[in-house]
């Protein structure tokens, strides 16, 4: 209130000197009015009438000052009372300022001495307030993560925190929960309305609370996990059941009610139903009687099949929990496993290859008779489960392994295979000169199983094999004809220098394998035979079942000709091979040309003697009559040199009409107009008739004729002029080449299916390079006698046999006569004598 006054006299003052005037008048007024005198009555009448007795002027002035005097008196006095009365008021405020203070500092007091954090807002869309501890929830709530509840709390509490604060500030909704924090802390979180704001408070739970939380947390888990317990207990397949203390089954799962074949639990005790028989429950009585495990494997009746049980009942706090595992099928697989065990040890028994199994503890467990063969141990030693490190000390002490300088360190090293994890593969040299091939195989179940091959017989045939190889390329590369080999992949794999000289293909690099089409387009730039390319790509890529050989001839551009032939192999390759006939086929063309003029010689040769035989034919046959005419003397009587005459001209005209026929015969042979007349021929007639033709000769010769032919021999189908024909020059040459005395024989047979003609002689005989060439036309020979012939009887003679399907032989030595045999068919000449 000075302070007002004070501001406002200072205004005043400003205002100028009527201000100051009135100031002072009022002062003065003031003091008069404060004086003694003033305040008795009397004063004031004569105020009253000093102020009657001036003039109106000054009494104006005098009134003016006199309001205002009374103005500031009753002014000061209602400031002295206000003054008062807000002395009074500040002096409550300050008190009661002083008692908030104190109960600020008793609320803080109160906030601090517990771990906690209070959060408020003041509106719905208000900042929020945080006081308390910032580090009581720990770091990670800490300043601004504080509300995101997200980052200290888990995801379901985080949640939920977040749902009860929105109802709390939207509606006015309290709440009180209890949160875990990720580092599983509880946090006690309440909220509420006051004074229109909503306050949040949390803090971390301690001592007895956070006792009966976590005991209330682990309880719940425990309720849980017993349900979930139950629940499995009860979806199990195998029967579990609970006794209580006296052994009354007290609760079971469905499982164990299906194999009593009970409805329920009390259906079960009241019919006494158990799972095990009499035997089995009276050991497990004696076992919970002496509160100690039970353990069995039985046989029981289950929903009324007989099942194989291993049940087991063990003590719990509450009496006896027990359960049975039906294991039928596990000691059927059991049952053929140990059948196939065995099964599997017969046949390993009957392997060559030696096999041995190590267990965990490097005993041997099993071994076959090859291994026992193989190292030559006795039964009863393998038999007693040795060690592997006593058997190869035993083995190295018989000298049977493979030499080793340091022997411990390779004992050590075989010996480590039982701590490997994969197969080990080890080669072992014996002093014997054997190789193996030895793999130590780990286990499952520890231990190991080893495999000894004898591989001495596969590498020394590998060496000869690779010896053989290099010996089959080398010779390959010797050859002057080109080789290849493409494989079933249609690539080349081999191929000798002469084919890629022939064809100027490149020398393969290392592992090259060029395909048959670029191998076929370089061929063809050299041989342009598009079809015969075909045909080989077909041979060697076509399908693997329809390959066959191939052969063919190839002409180059540089006039080279090639014959060329593909051979499928057994592996499904394809052998093809070229080789250079340029030689042959100049020499082939050259030949050919030659026959072709050949063939037209022999056909003018055969008209010519066609011709002339036919020419010559008709004024000899004219001769023949007129001599007949004079010899019969028909025509006049003759003397004995004339009938000499006459007799000469007709055997002499007889040959050559004889020779005319024969080279007749033998062109209607080869043009093949001649045919034969079959019939029934009389063996002896036939032989007679050709007989009489050489009489004369006979006669004249001093030979001895000998016809060996039974009386009886029949006859056979043929034509009997040209059987007649054969005989007679078969009869003519032996008497040719017979000399005077000697005997001719002839003789007949039959055989099953077959007559046989043989005609034999005693003359000089035919040299062996002779021999093969008398059967060939006009080969004459006369072997130093008189005979003298043109060398077309025995060419007629096997075209006629060879004609009736039968054959023609001669033997012959010289200085032993000559013997031709002849053999017919007897059934006619559609048949070909058997040999």
């Amino acid at each position: 209130m000075d302070e007002g006054h004070g501001h406002n006299g200072r205004e005043r003052a400003r205002g100028g000197a009527p201000a100051r005037r009135a100031a002072l008048a009022t002062t003065a007024l003031a003091g008069a009015l404060a004086s003694p005198f003033l305040a008795t009555p009397a004063a004031a009448l004569d105020l009253g009438g000093l102020a009657a007795r001036l003039d109106p002027q000054n009494a104006i002035s005098f009134a003016f000052v006199a309001g205002s005097l009374i103005f500031a008196l009753t002014t000061a006095l209602f400031h002295r009372v206000e003054q008062r009365r807000w002395t009074a008021r500040e002096a409550g405020l300050r008190a009661e300022l002083a008692d908030l203070r104190a109960a600020a500092d008793r609320a803080e007091t109160v906030i601090g001495a517990e771990s906690q954090i209070v959060v408020s807002w003041d509106g719905r869309d208000a900042e929020p307030r945080v006081d308390g501890d910032p580090n009581a929830l720990g770091a990670a709530a800490a300043g601004r993560r504080l509300l995101a509840f997200g980052s200290w709390l888990g995801p379901a509490d985080a949640g939920a925190l977040d749902n009860a604060l929105a109802r709390l500030r939207e509606r006015g909704e309290a709440f009180r929960m209890t949160l875990r924090t990720q580092r599983d802390r509880f946090v006690d979180a309440q909220g509420r309305a006051l004074g229109g704001q909503a306050i949040l408070r949390l803090r971390d739970v301690t001592g007895d609370r956070l006792e009966l939380l976590r005991a209330r947390e682990t309880l719940v888990r425990q309720n849980d996990d017993l349900r979930n317990l139950r629940a499995l207990l009860e979806g199990m397949t195998q029967p579990v059941w609970l006794r209580d203390g006296d052994g009354r089954i007290a609760w079971a799962n469905p499982a164990w009610l299906a194999a009593v074949e009970a409805q329920d639990l009390d259906d079960a005790r009241a019919r006494g139903l158990e799972l095990l028989d009499r035997a089995e429950r009276d050991e497990a009585a004696q076992a919970r009687a002496a509160r100690t495990p039970f353990a069995s494997r039985a046989t029981a009746i289950v929903a009324g099949a007989r099942r194989t049980l291993d049940v087991a009942e063990t003590p719990s706090p509450g009496g006896f929990v027990g359960i049975a595992v039906d294991v039928t099928e596990l000691e059927e697989v059991k049952s053929d496993l140990q059948r196939q065990m065995q099964a599997h040890v017969r046949t390993l028994d009957h392997l060559p290859n030696a096999v041995a199994i190590f267990d965990a503890r490097q005993k041997l467990v099993f071994h076959n008779s090859a291994y026992r063969a193989l190292w030559g141990l006795d039964r009863a030693f393998l038999e007693s489960g040795p060690s592997e490190g006593e058997i190869l000390d035993r083995l190295r002490a018989e000298r049977r392994l493979p030499e080793q300088a340091d022997w411990r360190r390779w004992k050590a090293d075989v010996l480590a295979s039982y701590r490997a994890i994969e197969p080990q593969e080890t080669w072992w040299h014996l002093p014997d000169r054997r190789t193996l091939h030895v793999v130590a195989n780990p286990n499952p179940q520890g231990g190991l199983t080893y495999l000894f091959d004898d591989v001495s017989e596969h590498i020394s045939l590998e060496s000869r094999y690779n010896a053989l190889m290099r010996v089959q390329g080398e010779t390959l590369d010797a050859l002057e004809e080109g080789v290849a080999v493409f494989g079933s992949d249609g690539r080349l794999k081999l191929a000798n220098r002469a084919f890629r000289a022939l064809w100027r293909l490149p020398e393969p690099e290392a592992g090259d394998e060029p395909h048959l089409e670029s191998v076929v387009q370089t061929c063809r730039a050299l041989a342009p035979d598009d079809e015969a390319w075909s045909r080989i790509r077909g041979a060697i890529a076509g399908d693997a079942e329809a390959r066959t050989e191939l052969a063919l001839r190839l002409a180059r551009r540089d006039g080279l000709h090639l014959d060329c032939a593909v051979q499928p192999l057994p592996d499904g390759a394809t052998l093809i091979a070229f080789v250079d006939v340029t030689a042959s086929v100049n020499v082939e063309r050259a030949l050919i040309e030659k026959n072709e003029a050949l063939e037209v010689a022999a056909r003018l040769r055969e008209d010519f003697v066609h011709h002339v035989s036919y020419e010559l034919r008709s004024p000899l046959t004219t001769i023949i009559g007129f001599a007949q005419l004079l010899g019969d003397e028909t025509v006049g009587g003759l003397n004995e040199r004339q009938r000499e005459y006459a007799g000469l001209i007709m055997r002499s005209s007889g040959a050559l009409l004889a020779i005319i026929n024969d080279i007749l015969d033998l062109a209607s042979i080869d043009t093949g107009s001649l045919e034969i007349s079959p019939g029934a021929v009389d063996i002896r007639e036939t032989i007679e008739a050709a007989v009489r033709g050489l009489d004369d000769r006979i006669a004249e010769q001093k030979l001895v004729l000998d016809v060996d032919a039974p009386d009886d021999i029949g006859s056979f189908v043929a034509d009997g002029k040209r059987v007649r024909q054969v005989l007679f020059n078969l009869l003519s040459n032996a008497v040719g080449f017979s000399e005077t005395g000697q005997t001719v024989r002839l003789a007949a047979r039959k055989r099953p299916g077959e007559v046989v003609f043989e005609v034999s002689d005693e003359g000089r005989g035919i040299p062996p390079e002779v021999v093969e060439r008398v059967f060939d036309r006009f080969e004459s020979h006369t072997l130093g006698t008189r005979h003298r012939g043109v060398g077309l009887g025995l060419s007629i003679v096997r075209s006629f046999v060879e004609l009736h399907g039968g054959r023609v032989s001669l033997t012959s030595r010289p200085g032993s006569g000559t013997t031709v045999t002849c053999v017919f068919p007897a059934d006619g000449p559609q048949r070909l004598a058997a040999e």
